[in-house]
Order: C-alpha cells, then sequence, then structure tokens
C-alpha cells in the first residue's frame, strides 16, 4: 500500500470496534435563520462523546502484540485521552495520558474512570507533549500522537466516508481544527471521491496555527494559545496534517469566543445537547462563512467533534451566546449625579428590555451606569448610541471589549464613603417588560440611588440590589414605599460583606 493513500487507509481503518456511525442531522430552526441547509455531524454521541476513539484505536489495533503489551502514552487536553484510554481498556495493555494542568476537570475523571493513568503536567498541550515523549523514553512505552499519524489520521477519516454515504452531495464541509487530524483525513477522503466538495477549517482566532501556516506556506509555532477552547489548543499543527491540508483544504474561517458560544446555544436549542467549545468550532464557522459569503440554498456539514465541558462553564458560554449573537448590547454611560437622572436615563431606553443594571456612585458631579439592553442586531446598537448621544449622555459600546464582558460587569465599584445615610437593600420582582421601571418611579425623586446591581438571569423573576441614600427622619417614608411597592426584600445594611467591600 503506497503510504499516502489516504482513500485506501480510510476504507480499511478498524474503528467500528469501539466506534458508532454518528448520525448526520439537520439543525432545522439553525438553517431557517441562515437560509442554508445546515446539517450536523453528530460526534458527540461517541462513547467518549467525542470523535477522537477513531483515530485513537485505529492506530492502536494496528500495533504489533508485542509493542501493545509495552503499553502506549498519549499526549491530549482531553479527547483523545479518553480514545485512547477506551481503546487500552478493550485492547487489554495499560496506558499513561499526559494531560495539560488546565483540562477541564470532566475530561480528566473521565480518563481516569477508564483505567489509565493520568500525569498532569503544563498549561497546554505543548507542555504535555514534550512530558509524554520524555516518560516514553524512560518506560519504553509507544507513542500514540493526538494528529500526526497516519494511522490516527485514517481513523479520523471514516467521519469524511460517513458523511458521503450520508448525505453524497454537500456543498461544503466545515471542520473544527486543532493540530489537524481530523480535517486532514476527511479532506484525503473527501477530495478522492467528491473533489468539488469544499473542505473548511474552523479555528479560535486565539488558536489559529493552521490558518497562519497555511498563508506562510510553513508550518508556523504560535507562542501561546487561548484555552476556551481547549480541544483545539494547539501552538503547532502536525508535519503530515499540514502536508494534507495544503493540498486538500479549500479555505480556513476564524471565529471568537462569543461565536463559539452562540454556536453552543444554536445546537442546544436544535438538538437539547451541549456542546464543548472545541465541539461547536465548525457551526460557528459554518454561519461566519455564511455571513462573509452571502451563500443561500446551499447544503452544509458541520463536525460536532465532542461534548466535553464542565458543568460550570455553562454560565459564561450562556452570556456570552447573546453577544455571539449581537442579541444583547453592553454600554457605558455616564449620567449627572442628581436625585431623577437615574429614572430619566431608563426613560431615554424607551421600551427596551434592560437586561442588566451595574451602578456605584463615584463622585459628585457624575455617575458611571454599566448596562446590558436586548438588541436585534448589531445595527441596533449604533442606533442606541447615537440616541444617547444626542441627549448628552457620554456613552461608549462595549459590546466587544473582552475585559468588560469577563469582568467589569460583575464588579459593583467599591468603596464609597460620601454615601452617607445609605440603605442596601435586595429586591425580587416578575421579570417583565416595565417592572424595572415601575420599582423606580415608586420611589421618592429626591431619595438618591447610590448603588444599582441588577441582572437578567433567564428566571421567571429579577433579582435586584439596590443602596438608597434615605435621611433618617424619612424612615417611616421609606417603609410605606417598601409595603406599597409590594415586591419581596430582604434589608442587606448590616451584611459584613457589605460593611466590607461597599461602604
Amino acid at each position: 500500500m503506497v503510504k499516502n493513500d489516504y482513500l485506501e487507509r480510510v476504507l480499511k481503518a478498524r474503528v467500528y470496534d469501539v466506534a458508532i456511525e454518528s448520525p448526520l442531522e439537520l439543525a432545522a430552526s439553525l438553517s431557517k435563520r441562515l437560509g442554508n441547509r445546515l446539517f450536523i455531524k453528530r460526534e458527540d454521541l461517541q462513547p467518549v462523546f467525542s470523535f477522537k476513539l477513531r483515530g485513537a484505536y485505529n492506530k492502536m489495533a494496528g500495533l504489533p502484540r508485542k509493542r501493545l503489551q509495552r503499553g502506549v502514552i498519549a499526549a491530549s487536553a482531553g479527547n483523545h485521552a479518553q480514545g485512547v484510554a477506551l481503546a487500552a481498556k478493550r485492547l487489554g495493555c495499560r496506558a499513561i495520558i499526559v494531560m495539560p494542568v488546565t483540562t477541564p476537570r470532566i475530561k480528566v475523571e473521565a480518563v481516569a474512570a477508564r483505567g489509565a493513568q493520568v500525569v498532569l503536567h503544563g498549561d497546554s498541550y505543548a507542555d504535555a507533549y514534550t512530558k509524554a515523549v520524555e516518560l516514553k523514553k524512560k518506560r519504553g512505552l509507544v507513542f500514540v500522537h493526538p494528529y500526526d499519524d497516519p494511522e490516527v489520521i485514517a481513523g479520523q477519516g471514516t467521519i469524511g466516508m460517513e458523511i458521503l454515504r450520508q448525505q453524497p452531495n454537500p456543498d461544503a464541509i466545515f471542520v473544527p481544527v486543532g493540530g489537524g487530524g481530523l480535517i486532514s483525513g476527511i479532506a484525503a477522503y473527501v477530495k478522492r471521491v467528491r473533489p468539488s466538495v469544499k473542505v473548511i477549517g474552523v479555528e479560535p482566532v486565539d488558536a489559529d496555527a493552521m490558518t497562519r501556516s497555511l498563508k506562510k506556506g510553513r508550518r508556523v509555532r504560535l507562542e501561546q494559545v487561548g484555552l476556551f477552547a481547549d480541544g483545539v489548543a494547539v501552538k503547532e499543527v502536525g508535519k503530515e496534517t499540514f502536508r494534507l491540508c495544503r493540498r486538500f483544504v479549500d479555505d480556513m474561517v476564524l471565529v471568537d469566543t462569543d461565536e463559539m458560544c452562540a454556536a453552543i446555544k444554536d445546537v442546544f436549542e436544535d438538538t437539547r445537547v451541549v456542546l464543548e467549545p472545541a465541539g461547536a468550532l465548525a457551526v460557528a464557522g459554518a454561519k461566519a462563512w455564511v455571513g462573509r459569503s452571502g451563500a443561500r440554498d446551499r447544503t452544509l456539514v458541520a463536525v460536532a467533534s465532542g461534548a466535553n465541558t464542565n458543568f460550570d462553564r455553562l454560565r459564561f458560554i450562556a452570556e456570552e451566546a447573546e453577544l455571539g449573537e449581537h442579541r444583547e448590547a453592553i454600554l457605558a454611560v455616564t449620567i449627572p449625579e442628581r436625585p431623577g437622572s437615574f429614572r430619566k436615563f431608563c426613560a431615554a431606553l424607551g421600551g427596551r428590555n434592560v437586561t442588566e443594571f451595574n451602578y456605584r456612585i463615584a463622585d459628585s458631579n457624575d455617575a458611571h451606569v454599566f448596562v446590558g439592553i436586548e438588541v436585534r442586531a448589531r445595527e441596533d446598537t449604533a442606533r442606541i448610541v447615537r440616541s444617547l448621544r444626542r441627549q448628552g449622555l457620554r456613552t461608549f459600546d462595549l459590546s466587544d471589549n473582552e475585559m468588560a464582558k469577563t469582568h467589569l460587569r460583575h464588579m459593583v465599584g467599591g468603596r464609597a464613603p460620601f454615601a452617607r445615610n445609605e440603605l442596601l437593600y435586595r429586591f425580587e420582582f416578575p421579570e417583565r417588560p416595565g417592572a424595572l421601571l415601575r420599582f423606580l418611579e415608586s420611589m421618592r425623586s429626591d431619595w438618591n440611588i447610590s448603588l444599582f446591581h441588577y441582572r437578567n438571569q433567564g428566571a421567571d423573576y429579577g433579582r435586584v440590589l439596590v443602596g438608597m441614600q434615605v435621611p433618617r427622619a424619612e424612615l417611616g417614608q421609606f417603609r410605606s414605599f417598601l409595603r406599597k411597592l409590594g415586591y419581596p426584600y430582604a434589608d442587606e445594611t448590616g451584611n459584613p460583606a457589605y460593611k466590607l467591600f461597599l461602604l
């Protein structure tokens, strides 16, 4: 067999001892929005919730028995590790997996549960790889590369074979790219069987080793990679995968964190499955490609490569998804620091749904408001900014500001020693349009709001933390206001956290 004849390698690949032929499902809602037929190749349904077991098993099943009995070692951010661990258990050999310390806990635990020994080392795949090579030499183990091996590539290529069997004439196939093993295998097969089908790779903007390498015509090593999509956090692509991608890949698309989060939400809405960031990469790329090219009525396929993500990531993903779809604008607005200006600002927003409000008194002249507003598209945000500026309010669009989205939105502003006679109350009110404005209109206009934090969390009620400057002589009127308002509340003025960080 000729070394580079991947068609034959794919056809002979031994993957179905452990892998299933994953379904190709139409994403009906997303297809309608995109004006194209988008099918999702559901590799998240594999026994290890990822495509990686295909290549790992194909490589290990082909090893001579004596070499296999020595044991195997691999370096992986998680999904390849699970594939190697499952293959080792099935073939009856021991496995050591070196994983970056940044690997999500769910992946580490899944590998250990399959009987493999886990060694945590370094912050990236490159660090783990160096350690794995060191252990391989010391212990005489067989190294199972996650992507730069012809047998691993051929195992992943069976996905391309299945796609063309399930959907014979797609216009384009979108594939997530880390080291390049998956796209190399798919492209090498597809281009031999259906040369007209476009094979398009998708990478995160902060882990774009293949995109840079293809542009330069040589492999480029990144100094740093983003870790949000840990499954593709690779600093340098493989030699063989780069050779195959130069020959067979038609295009590359880059997407950011917000777009990946939006794609996770899109897939959930169509399938009720939560993909990991790298697993949703191809869907995000397909959406970006459609937006860039204006393609309509095409048949597109996106490989959903995995669904191994930590549950505690979901809150961040949900928040970023709205920004990725441009459904929420994040603004910084400066308003006059005087009674009534807060209510006037809310009125200036009109009937728009406020998703978040953060405010802390700054000085005697100005107040800085951090506000989230529900929008329909990016153009809607621009119109809001122009409208507020016309009304004399200094306004900045922070929707694409990573620091603001990740950190600032959860910070109220620190101590304010000049906020005299301040009361701190926590309220719950029904989450419906107008509830926030009704709350503000129920207050006396001369009670200055000195702190405000509100976040729409998708529940049927909203939660607000409010600081109000109420003169001692007017405490009776304040209690009357609480009774008439009718919203559940709790007095937090004596809370030690308030005294430590906000008073």
